[in-house]
Formats: C-alpha cells, sequence, structure tokens
C-alpha cells in the first residue's frame, strides 16, 4: 500500500516507541507488539534520518522541516524533500511516526 504524503501534513512519534541517543546514534524502540518489522527490536538512524527525526515532533509540517534543513545543510531543496519523504513514508508504514492533528483555533 502506498502512502501518500502531502507538504502541510505534521507527524510525530507513535506514543508506542521510545527513542534514545547512545554514543551519536538515535535508537528507536517500539514498546508494543505489531511495530515495525516482525524480524527487527530495534531501530537505528542513519544521520540523515536523525537530523529528519528530530524535526518529527508533531508541530512542524512536511515544508517546514524541508524549509529548515534546506537552511541547516548544503544540498539542494529536491534532494531534501526526496529524503524527508521517503523517511516519513517508511517510517509511517512500520507505524513508528503517526499523522498529527494540530490544535485550531
Amino acid at each position: 500500500m502506498e502512502i501518500r504524503i502531502t507538504l502541510n501534513e505534521v507527524f510525530g512519534p507513535s506514543e508506542d516507541v521510545v527513542t534514545r541517543k547512545i554514543e551519536g546514534e538515535t535508537i528507536i524502540i517500539p514498546l508494543v507488539a505489531g511495530i515495525g518489522d516482525l524480524e527487527d527490536d530495534l531501530y537505528t538512524l542513519n544521520e540523515t534520518g536523525q537530523a529528519i527525526w528530530e524535526k518529527l515532533d508533531g508541530e512542524k509540517s512536511i515544508q517546514t522541516i524541508v524549509d529548515e534543513l534546506s537552511a541547516e545543510y548544503e544540498a539542494s531543496a529536491e534532494e531534501i524533500l526526496e529524503d524527508v519523504v521517503g523517511i516519513i513514508k517508511e517510517l509511517a508504514r512500520r507505524r513508528i511516526i503517526q499523522e498529527k492533528s494540530l490544535p485550531t483555533g
């Protein structure tokens, strides 16, 4: 099933995972069965994944995350958008992140 992502969506970590930073690596630990893949118990993120993960706070839109990363790194906005959307799709598929609703009014 293809997950469709729009730039105004907001994602944050699932309540069913915790993260720890150990020796410079971000480790994601599922708290319940059915998160991620059956063969994986822990997930680690590379440098790009860590930069994106730190911005997935449940308040910033994908567009805001792309804009912030574009200001921080020497890469084209297109490359950054591709990386951000790619990791969001993968993490959402594994239910490590979920779409968040922002309060109205």
